[in-house]
C-alpha cells in the first residue's frame, strides 16, 4: 500500500504557524524591540506561506489586516491605509489599458507588423517575435503577452515541421528553430516587463516600498525607471535573441519558405484598423505621453518643463492621476452610441488581476511595519559587518540570491520581502538605499531556468516542446548574462539618474 506524501501547500501552512510561534516565543536578540519580533514572526509566516503557495498568494498578502492589529503592531485603519497606496491605483490604471488594449487586438496588430519587418530568415524571425514581445509586456502584463504571443508562434513552427518532412537531419534543425522561438517568447516577455514602471509587479512594488520605507525620499517616477530599464531591455534583448540561435539552441536553417505569408494572413484576418483599435492606440500615446512628461526632465544645462510644472500642481499629482484618468477615458470614450459601447466597460474591467494588487497591499504593509517597530534599524545595525566587503561583491550577491530564490518561487513575493531588508542592509553599509533595491528588483525578473520561476517560463513550456533539463541548461546561461548586465547598468545608469551616492546616506535615509 503506497503511502500519501503530503503536499507542499499543507506541509508550508504547518511550517509557517511553527515558525511564526518559534518566533515569538524564542529569545529576543539583543536591541530588537517587541515590536520587531512581531514583525519578524509575520514575515515568517508569510514568507513561507508564499514560497510554498500554503494559501493563495493573494490571501496570504491579507495577512497583515488580521495580524498587526490583533499583535498590537498597528491599528485596522493604519494597515488598511497601506492597500489603498496610489502606487496600486498606477498599476490597477495599467492593468485596464492593457484589458481594453487586448479587448480590441490592438496587441495582435502591433505584434504581427513588428514581425513582419524582420523577414522570413529564421533568426530573424525569432528577433522579430522576441521585439514584438518585449515591447507589449512593457505596457501589458508578462504572461498576457505570452499567451497572446503562442498561438502566432506556434502557427509558424506547425508550418516549419511541414517543411521538415521525414529526413532526421532536417527534423533536428527545424527543432532547433522551434525550441529557439518558444524561448525567445518566455525570456523576451520577461526582459521586456523591466522596461516601464508597469511592466512588471516587482518595479511597482519597489516604487511602493520606497515611499512607504522613506517617505520623505522623492517619488520615483515613471520617467526616471524608464531611463534604466529601457537601455537593458534594448542591452539584454539582442544578447539574449545572440546566445539564443548562436550559442544555447543554434538556428542553422536558411530560410523559411511561406513565413511571411502565415503573419500576412494573420494581419489579413485582423483587417482594417477599427474605429476600437485606433482609440485605444490614441489613448496609449496619450497616456505614455504623460507619463514621459509630467515631471521636469533635465539633460545638463537643457531641461523640458513638465506639465504638472506647467500647472503649477507638481506636488499634488502622480504617475496614479494618469493611470487611473487613462482608465476613466477609457470607461468613457464610445465605439459605437448606437448599441452603446465603450472602449471598456465593467465585463471586461473585472478581469483584470485583483490579486496582484493585494499582494502589493500586503507587501507594502509588512515594509511599514519594519520602520515603525524599528526592525529596519536593527536589521541596518546588523549590516554594519558587510562595510568590510566592496559594494561590488555585495550587490553581486543580492543579485545572485534573488535571482535563484526566483527560480522557485513568485518573484512578486520575493520583492516584497526583500525590499525592507534591502533598504535595512543598505543603510547599514553606508550607502543609499536604491542601490541595492533596483539590484533586487531588476534580479526578480531574470529567472529563466524552471517552469514555476515566471509565469511565460510556464507557459512555453505548456507547449509540450520544453524539457526542464532543456529549460534549465539554457537559462543558467542566461542568468549569469542577466547579473552581469543588470550590475553594468546599475553602474552605468541608475547611480547618476537616481542621483544615487555609494559613499553616506541621503538625508531622508537616515
Amino acid at each position: 500500500m503506497k503511502t500519501a506524501l503530503i503536499s507542499r501547500p499543507l506541509l508550508g501552512r504547518i511550517i509557517g504557524i511553527l515558525f511564526f510561534f518559534l518566533a515569538l516565543l524564542l529569545p529576543r536578540p539583543e536591541g530588537m524591540t517587541p515590536d520587531a519580533q512581531k514583525v519578524i514572526a509575520v514575515t515568517l509566516l508569510m514568507a513561507i506561506w508564499w514560497i510554498t503557495e500554503a494559501l493563495p498568494i493573494p490571501a496570504t498578502a491579507l495577512l497583515p489586516l488580521l495580524l498587526f492589529p490583533l499583535l498590537n503592531l498597528s491599528s485596522a485603519r493604519e494597515v488598511a491605509q497601506q492597500y489603498g497606496d496610489r502606487n496600486i491605483f498606477l498599476f490597477m490604471g495599467g492593468f485596464f489599458l492593457a484589458v481594453a488594449t487586448e479587448r480590441w487586438n490592438l496587441h495582435k496588430r502591433l505584434a504581427l507588423y513588428t514581425i513582419s519587418i524582420f523577414g522570413t530568415h529564421p533568426r530573424r524571425i525569432i528577433l522579430g517575435m522576441m521585439i514584438a514581445t518585449a515591447f507589449l509586456s512593457m505596457w501589458i502584463s508578462n504572461t498576457a503577452t505570452a499567451v497572446m504571443m503562442m498561438p502566432i508562434a506556434l502557427a509558424v513552427i506547425h508550418h516549419a515541421e511541414s517543411l521538415a518532412g521525414e529526413d532526421a537531419e532536417d527534423s533536428a534543425l527545424f527543432r532547433n528553430f522551434s525550441i529557439a522561438l518558444l524561448f525567445g517568447i518566455g525570456y523576451s516577455a520577461s526582459i521586456g516587463g523591466i522596461g516601464t514602471l508597469i511592466g512588471t509587479p516587482p518595479n511597482i512594488i519597489f516604487a511602493a516600498q520606497v515611499k512607504s520605507l522613506f517617505p520623505e525620499a522623492p517619488d520615483i517616477s515613471f520617467f526616471q525607471w524608464f531611463m534604466v530599464g529601457f537601455p537593458l531591455v534594448l542591452i539584454f534583448l539582442p544578447i539574449t535573441w545572440f546566445y539564443l540561435v548562436r550559442i544555447a539552441v543554434p538556428v542553422r536553417i536558411k530560410n523559411l519558405p511561406g513565413g511571411r505569408d502565415i503573419i500576412r494572413s494573420g494581419i489579413k484576418a485582423l483587417g482594417p484598423m477599427q474605429r476600437g483599435e485606433k482609440f485605444v492606440l490614441w489613448v496609449f500615446l496619450l497616456t505614455a505621453f504623460s507619463w514621459m512628461f509630467r515631471k521636469t526632465i533635465t539633460l545638463g544645462a537643457f531641461s523640458i518643463p513638465g506639465w504638472s510644472n506647467l500647472l503649477g500642481i507638481q506636488d499634488k499629482v502622480h504617475d496614479s492621476t494618469v493611470a487611473i484618468g487613462a482608465a476613466i477615458l477609457l470607461f468613457f470614450l464610445p465605439v459605437s452610441l448606437k448599441k452603446p459601447v465603450f472602449l471598456l466597460d465593467w465585463e471586461h474591467a473585472k478581469k483584470i488581476p485583483w490579486g496582484i494588487l493585494l499582494l502589493f497591499g500586503g507587501g507594502l504593509a509588512l515594509a511599514h511595519e519594519f520602520q515603525a517597530s524599528q526592525l529596519a534599524d536593527w536589521i541596518g545595525t546588523r549590516m554594519t559587518l558587510l562595510q568590510e566587503i566592496p559594494i561590488l561583491a555585495a550587490v553581486v550577491i543580492v543579485i545572485f540570491t534573488i535571482d535563484f530564490l526566483t527560480e522557485v518561487t513568485s518573484n512578486t513575493a520575493i520583492t516584497s520581502i526583500f525590499m525592507p531588508v534591502l533598504a535595512a542592509m543598505s543603510i547599514g553599509m553606508g550607502i543609499h538605499p536604491y542601490f541595492m533595491m533596483i539590484a533586487g528588483t531588476i534580479a526578480a525578473s531574470l529567472a529563466f531556468m524552471l517552469p514555476v520561476a515566471t509565469p511565460p517560463n510556464a507557459v512555453i513550456f505548456g507547449s509540450g516542446y520544453l524539457t526542464i533539463p532543456k529549460m534549465a541548461k539554457t537559462g543558467i546561461g542566461l542568468n549569469f548574462l542577466g547579473m552581469i548586465i543588470t550590475t553594468a547598468v546599475i553602474y552605468a545608469l541608475a547611480i547618476p539618474i537616481f542621483n544615487i551616492t555609494l559613499h553616506h546616506l541621503p538625508l531622508w535615509a537616515h
